[in-house]
């Protein structure tokens, strides 16, 4: 049997310290004020959020070529083969840029374009880890998650509308309107692909919103896999402990017979263009 490890980059959530078996990290680099850092290297997760309140220039990246094939030379001098999950091909273009270094390995390495991030991406990289303890090929792993890509939903409030601004995602003239307003956009990733979904005007709302569309979902794209009971439901945030630890006691009591997953921080490429504040809702299929 090949013996099989699975690559992720810590869009997942999941951080380098983790240490878990057959399962490596590729630190996310990001540029702030001129200067590179890498997660979980030499920027943290509290550091980050301080550079966003002290109004640092903050920008995103993907792994260097570098960087990623020198990860994959050491990690086959032990396994067989790698099962690769790059964040959404819809969100960067991580993926088409590890298609191509993959040409390199023969085979050896399968990039998955799972369609997911974060909280969903981690999920993902964990069933993975199943299916290499049930003795499934890279290339199994590989059709399974590709076949599946559309099984996960997010749905996110954002707090501020300063970071959809300074991104591009909405025009100076929205931003000053919606700030006047107070209102909170609702933000949905199916697909990988971030689109606007709605808008409330305090958090009680947005949390019923988060509800509401999730619940929806299951009563739709994902009513076999509820019935099956192979659904998961997690919370995620961004520097928002308090107020996810209190909205996911309120989803446990909503979907008592779904699964919670976690508690979670949102990849910081998340949180660099959503700001800090954000509270999320997640389903997502798990393996049968």
């Amino acid at each position: 049997m090949k013996k099989v490890a699975i690559i992720t980059d810590s869009n997942s959530g999941i951080h380098l310290a983790d240490g878990i078996k057959n399962l490596f990290i590729v630190p996310m680099p990001f540029t702030i004020e001129d200067s590179e850092y890498f997660e979980d290297v030499n920027l943290s997760v509290e550091e980050f959020y301080k550079f966003q309140e002290e109004d640092k220039k903050i920008f995103t990246s993907q792994p260097s070529p570098g960087d990623l094939t020198n990860l994959w030379e050491n990690v086959l001098k032990v396994y067989d083969e790698i099962v690769y999950f790059p964040m959404s091909s819809a969100l960067s273009s991580s993926y088409q840029t590890a298609v191509m270094l993959a040409k390199e390995f023969k085979g050896r390495v399968h990039v998955v374009d799972a369609k997911k991030i974060s909280v969903t991406l981690k999920l993902a990289c964990y069933e993975a880890l199943k299916m290499v303890q049930n003795g499934k090929t890279a290339k199994e792993i590989k059709q399974y998650f590709e076949k599946e890509a559309l099984n996960a939903s997010i749905y996110l409030m954002v707090n501020t509308l300063k970071y959809l601004k300074r991104g591009g995602r909405i025009t100076p003239v929205v931003a000053a309107l919606g700030t006047l307003l107070q209102i909170k956009p609702i933000l949905q990733i199916q697909g990988g692909k971030l689109d606007q979904f709605a808008k409330v005007l305090n958090i009680n709302q947005a949390k019923q919103k988060l509800i509401n569309a999730i619940r929806k979902d299951i009563e739709t794209r994902f009513l076999h896999d509820y019935k099956e009971g192979n659904l998961q439901i997690s919370v995620a945030h961004s520097n928002n402990r308090e107020k996810a630890e209190e909205f996911a006691e309120e989803v446990k009591k909503l979907f008592p017979d779904i699964e919670f997953g976690y508690i979670d921080e949102l990849s910081l490429s998340i949180a660099c263009h959503t700001g800090p504040g954000v509270l999320a809702l997640t389903v997502c299929k798990k393996l049968a």
